[in-house]
């Protein structure tokens, strides 16, 4: 499974037109999505088609994961079961509540990799249990849900929801772990959009979550090293290691003086730039 994660797209999985298309498109991920976006009465035929896809080797290097109808729902341990048979890169696990309903999962799942959504209050205050599990590979924020539970409101910029965003951040930073921005809802603003993939991006977030095909050209290329960042990168451990040649204890480039941070955060730049150029 690919590291890069800027564009991770849910497809309803049981529109089979839909997950045809899927095959195509430019997405670092697909979540074959079996709960909020399927009928009742479409369930198991959902569930049969995301299987499917996922054991058909036609997504072409995509990062292939199951969303599945949580434990509390007749089709919960049905869909763990399935999709756990599938050997997916991951399952995403929704409205994840802390460590107890974590081990509840991974009763079934095994060591399968978990991307757990955060989308309820009980999920920020257990942030760390969830993080330090080690199924969890990736946090998915669920902004919508969210958004319902603390009853705020949502307007441009989402600043009710910036301090449990960062509370998730520093989660998931503490334990290592990936972590994705949640769904912007309107598909017909391209800039408002832009605008929050940038704001993601400056927030330390390593993708977001899509609900339509025509999102993700903005948001691989937010999340993705500019050549002007690839450059600056590559002066930057160039002028460490020639520091570290003749014996000096200060570096600088162009002018400016970096510090080991500056050559952690160059070294991920390249790491980042080398996995797109591989997808491609």
């Amino acid at each position: 499974m690919t590291s890069v994660l800027r564009s991770v797209l849910y497809m309803p999985s049981s529109n089979v037109r839909a997950l045809e298309k899927a095959k195509t498109l430019a997405a670092d991920a697909i979540i074959f999505d079996l709960e909020d976006a399927v009928a009742p009465d479409a369930k198991e035929g959902a569930r049969d088609n995301a299987v499917a896809a996922v054991q058909s080797g036609e997504y072409a290097g995509k990062t292939l994961t199951i969303r599945c109808n949580g434990l509390d729902t007749p089709w919960g341990a049905a869909d763990l079961t399935a999709a756990t048979g599938a050997a997916p890169h991951a399952i995403v696990v929704p409205k994840v509540s802390g460590g107890q309903h974590l081990q509840q999962i991974t009763a079934i799942t095994g060591d399968t990799p978990i991307w757990a959504m955060v989308e309820t209050p009980a999920a920020l205050f257990a942030i760390r249990e969830i993080c330090h599990t080690p199924q969890v590979s990736v946090l998915v924020m669920g902004t919508n849900d969210l958004v319902k539970e603390l009853r705020a409101a949502m307007v441009p910029g989402r600043h009710p929801l910036l301090p449990h965003l960062a509370t998730a951040l520093l989660g998931a930073r503490d334990a290592g772990k990936l972590i994705l921005d949640g769904v912007y809802n309107d598909v017909k603003d391209p800039e408002g959009f832009r605008a929050e993939c940038l704001q993601g991006k400056q927030m330390g977030f390593d993708g977001k979550t899509l609900i339509h095909p025509s999102q993700i050209d903005a948001t691989n290329q937010t999340w993705a090293p500019s050549e002007a960042d690839v450059d600056d990168a590559q002066r930057v451990i160039e002028a460490f290691a020639n520091a570290e040649r003749d014996g000096r204890g200060v570096v600088t480039v162009d002018g400016r003086m970096v510090e080991n941070l500056h050559r952690d955060l160059a070294l991920r730049v390249l790491a980042t730039a080398d996995a797109i150029a591989a997808l491609s």
